[in-house]
């Protein structure tokens, strides 16, 4: 029996290009190849979708030459019609060659159009299986005004914010709302931290708008909350089983203002990820619960992580990322792997759940 053929996705057109191509060289290296065959898939900066390398050590995390997909003059060929599960590729000389099958799409793509459901409805319309999150949860997520507005329905508790365009006045909307310094200034639809600021007061407010509308047009000012950072992944089960939930992990800053790009991906210093995080049985227990209502609070599908701010009052919902950091060393993987899964089986799991559907 022939099997499974798994387009991996990565690369794509958003600022997050580089964290979504480094993923791919973990994702590259860890899937069974025993269980499935591999298909990789590049979405170049500009938008074309080229025949990659499969090649790992390509596309490796490197703070000094951060990976990218270059346009090398493939073009991938998706099916022409719904229920057609046949891949072409047309090479540089015109030639048109035949990639057999295809059973499932592997999305590592982070960012607007990649995890805002745009991708996800075009794989929906060819009727082309796809691992991860629907169109529905992904756009949710992806605005993390909607997402909010979503939890707060759901009695999900979230941190106090507005939301503001250009020629709004951010500081007399933040103010009229009541919220407290220091504010996080992040871009509405934008990820890995990219764009965000941390404002200690109205003198830093001007520069952290324009780093964050330089990102996204829309815009959050959101209440800086002090306690532990927290997070949790989530997994959908098959068959009607309840969903899984992960032990958590914690982000302990020790010279940083908060968890940002630099942090995560380039190995900067004052960040310490701690995982399993040390808490008691009831606090993992009341983060785990409150992490499944979040999941399903946004018609959760495929996955997703849960970021936590766990105050004296209790744990109050930062984010969900429905494509949330997948490298190896991402906190996603680690939570996981925290409770007794490997790194390839993650993704064995993200697949069989897309074919199963």
């Amino acid at each position: 029996m022939d099997k499974p053929a798994v387009a991996v996705l990565f690369g794509g057109r958003s600022s997050e290009h580089a964290i979504s191509s480094a993923t791919a060289g973990g994702v590259l290296k860890a899937i069974d190849r025993d269980r499935f065959r591999v298909v990789p898939v590049g979405l170049t900066r500009d938008g074309a979708f080229v025949l990659e390398d499969d090649e790992p050590a390509k596309f490796a995390l490197d703070p000094a030459r951060m990976p990218e997909v270059a346009d090398n003059g493939t073009r991938i060929l998706w099916p022409e019609a719904s229920g057609v599960r046949e891949l072409r590729v047309r090479r540089a000389d015109g030639s048109i060659e035949s990639l057999g099958g295809v059973d499932v799409v592997l999305p590592i793509l982070h960012g607007p159009h990649g995890e805002d459901g745009t991708i996800q409805g075009f794989f929906d319309t060819l009727d082309l299986p796809y691992a991860g999150a629907g169109v529905l949860d992904s756009a949710l997520c992806m605005d993390k005004h909607f997402m909010k507005v979503a939890l707060q329905a759901a009695g999900v508790p979230v941190a106090p914010w507005v939301t503001v365009r250009k020629g709004q006045d951010a500081a007399a909307a933040a103010l009229a709302a009541g919220l407290s310094l220091p504010w996080f200034v992040k871009p509405a639809r934008a990820g890995s931290s990219v764009g965000v600021s941390k404002v200690h007061d109205l003198g830093e407010l001007d520069e952290a708008l324009r780093v964050a509308f330089a990102e996204d047009s829309k815009v959050l000012v959101e209440e800086g909350l002090v306690g532990r950072e927290v997070e949790l992944g989530v997994l959908e089960s098959r068959c009607g089983a309840p969903t899984r939930v992960s032990l958590p992990g914690e982000i302990v800053l020790t010279a940083r203002e908060f968890y940002d790009f630099e942090g995560k991906y380039l190995g900067g210093d004052g960040v310490e990820v701690v995982c399993p995080a040390d808490m008691s049985d009831a606090d993992t227990a009341a983060l785990q619960d409150m992490a499944v209502r979040a999941f399903e609070a946004v018609d959760g599908r495929g996955l997703a992580r849960v970021d936590f701010f766990l105050t004296a009052s209790g744990p109050v919902v930062n984010e969900l990322n429905t494509m949330p950091g997948f490298t190896p060393i991402s906190m996603f993987p680690k939570v996981w792997i925290a409770g007794g899964m490997t790194y390839g089986e993650l993704i064995t799991d993200l697949i069989e759940t897309a074919l199963a559907r």
